[in-house]
């Protein structure tokens, strides 16, 4: 596994290397196993939650660069955070695909997991699950992505 993260580190951007190495760090030392997978558009690296089983991030390379796509279950507890984030963020999130399950559960897959519910600017969203949380690696949005994941990590501990 450790020769595939290295490969894997190879492929990020040298300007982001010690904040991907630092996530990865973070998740598997709070009970998250790193699943990395080579795709056609690169490595997709997974941190599951050992407990739950379920997917908590995911690294993906883009054209447009690096991005950490976030599956946060626990939005509702935490959802006044995304008022916090960089506007370039939240213009993403507010764009990306409306979830069609939650619109009407039979407009999509019925073994598509549903999307996320949320407020975000006093506005209400419902987003794919696949779509909504993906923030590009870049020194604003950092910090932000570090502060998602220990809220949502917070929140999937509070359920054990």
């Amino acid at each position: 596994m450790e020769e595939k993260f290295n490969m894997f580190m190879e492929t990020v951007d040298e300007h982001f290397r010690s904040f991907v190495s630092e996530i990865n760090e973070y998740l598997t030392g709070n009970g998250c196993k790193c699943d990395i997978k080579l795709q056609k558009s690169g490595y997709a690296v997974s941190y599951v939650f050992n407990s739950s089983k379920r997917t908590l991030a995911t690294f993906v390379s883009r054209k447009t660069g690096m991005k950490l796509r976030i599956y946060p279950e626990h939005i509702q507890e935490y959802q006044s955070f995304l008022d916090t984030l960089p506007e370039k963020v939240k213009k993403e999130i507010k764009k990306a695909s409306v979830c069609k399950r939650l619109i009407n559960p039979s407009d999509c897959n019925p073994k598509c997991i549903m999307g996320y519910n949320f407020i975000l600017d006093g506005g209400q969203y419902q987003k794919c699950r696949y779509m909504a949380f993906q923030p590009s690696l870049s020194e604003e949005n950092n910090p932000y992505i570090k502060q998602f994941l220990e809220k949502e990590l917070r929140a999937c501990a509070s359920y054990e």
